[in-house]
């Protein structure tokens, strides 16, 4: 992550697209804030403030104290003069985020001075110096802030070896301890606030990753629930198209007969009871799983944990719209073979919502329906006549619930019952095909391709059969 003298990465918020990563809390900086000190440069200040009084204190120690003791000597000019040197040399630290690289020369500036001031046997180095390096370390390129720092370094050393020579000194002892602080002060300085930024950015990162990994889980979990939402929803339509459907034809006639036929009317509002109950059975199962139920211990101790219908209920699904008065053959072809559960469902669902439809949209129709088993696909088929008294002329509803026109082969709209039957079939890796019939009745197609593995099926028939045997 690259750095730049606008500051730390970590002072705002980071937005991720429409993701946004709260700032880490900062105790000073809400201080910082309630004082009304909220751009750099003002901050800064307070730095460089709150150094110079530093400063302050440690020149009053240094002439009260250290210089006696060592039995060196200032004059009054030269303490006036060295005392403003070093407590200039804070004032530069205003610009240290802003311009930091301007910010060091300006300190090496007022060192090179102090170094002129200052007797030959004293060596003062401010604390601007280390803030500045560490500032230069944190702020610029690693190869930058060592280059820069590296150059600031031998300046002071310099200035002394040139006020040695004029004065007549000793050159050797000056010019190393010069040399030595200016490589600890700006060089080692810059090196601590490299390996400091070098761990905020990796903490920030790690920050961003993790802010990242949340987001998208954030958005698997959504499109979890988006999809989940679409499954029950194209359950709850196939179960309430089908049975409710039938309900209404049946209560239809039970009208028709109530007076005339009182019998069959009992009959019709028995089997309207019966259907009722098996519509209330078939939401409760789907609509169980959305219901958490604690100290259950798997499948099969609730009864709504029954594995949904599948080809083997195809029967019992012909046999209700029968009575229903639907006229519905069921044909089948090929040896059966054992589907995947999921698959097995989905053929069932397709030949429900395919009846159901053609009850709906083309009443009185006859219906065929056709299973066949082939050596690498299985079929499912359900073709519907054009309604009864209703021909190609009119045009017919198809099993998607829009109307078609087969004279004009204008487009169909496709209905929630076909973008049902569409996901089911992708969700299994089938191909879906409908359409209007050359009568203007409508077909639905479901082909799902299978390995072929006669000598698999062949062992289990006759392990099958030497079971029963």
């Amino acid at each position: 992550m690259p750095r730049t003298g606008g500051g730390p990465a970590t002072d705002g918020p980071t937005v991720l697209d429409d993701w946004t990563v709260p700032a880490r809390p900062r105790r000073f900086d809400a201080l910082l804030n309630r004082l009304g000190l909220t751009s750099t440069v003002s901050r800064d200040a307070l730095l460089a403030a709150v150094v110079l009084v530093m400063t302050a204190v440690l020149l009053v120690g240094l002439f009260g104290f250290v210089v006696g003791e060592e039995g060196l000597t200032i004059g009054p000019v030269q303490g006036v003069l060295l005392a403003v040197a070093v407590c200039v040399q804070a004032l530069p630290l205003v610009l240290r985020r802003v311009r930091p690289v301007l910010c060091l020369v300006l300190v090496v500036a007022c060192q090179v001075v102090i170094t002129a001031i200052s007797p030959d046997d004293l060596s003062i180095g401010g604390i601007p110096q280390f803030i500045a390096g560490y500032t230069v370390g944190t702020l610029l390129p690693v190869r930058r802030a060592l280059a820069v720092t590296a150059a600031a370094a031998p300046v002071a050393a310099l200035a002394a070896g040139a006020a040695a020579l004029v004065t007549g000194n000793d050159l050797l002892v000056p010019v190393l301890n010069h040399l030595a602080s200016g490589v600890i002060s700006y060089v080692v300085s810059a090196l601590v606030g490299t390996t400091v930024a070098t761990r905020r950015d990796y903490t920030e990162l790690v920050r961003l990753r993790a802010a990242e990994v949340v987001r998208a889980q954030h958005a698997t979990t959504q499109a979890a629930i988006f999809a989940e939402r679409s499954r029950m929803a194209r359950e709850l339509h196939d179960v309430a198209a089908h049975h409710l459907s039938g309900l209404v034809v049946q209560a239809a006639a039970v009208e028709r007969q109530i007076d005339s036929d009182p019998e069959a009317a009992k009959k019709g509002t028995a089997w309207i009871r019966g259907q009722g109950k098996e519509t209330l059975d078939s939401l409760r199962l789907i609509v169980g799983v959305l219901r958490e139920r604690p100290g259950s211990g798997g499948p099969g101790e609730d009864a709504h944990d029954a594995p949904p219908p599948g080809l083997g209920a195809l029967d019992d699904l012909v046999r209700t719209a029968r009575a229903l008065g639907d006229t519905v053959d069921l044909e089948r072809s090929g040896r059966p073979r054992p589907l995947a559960p999921i698959a097995d469902a989905a053929f069932y669902r397709v030949a429900q919502e395919s009846l159901s439809n053609a009850r709906q949209h083309a009443p009185g129709a006859a219906v065929r329906t056709a299973v066949r088993f082939g050596e690498r696909e299985v079929e499912l088929e359900v073709v519907n006549a054009p309604a009864v008294g209703q021909g190609a002329r009119n045009g017919v509803r198809g099993s998607n619930g829009a109307r078609g026109v087969a004279s004009t082969g204008g487009p169909e709209r496709a209905g929630m019952g076909l973008i049902g039957m569409r996901e089911r079939a992708q969700l299994v890796g089938a191909t879906l095909t409908t359409g209007a019939t050359a009568s203007g009745g409508w077909r639905v197609l479901l082909t799902l391709p299978v390995p072929h593995d006669s000598r698999a099926y062949e062992n289990r028939q006759h392990d099958n059969e030497g079971g029963q045997g």
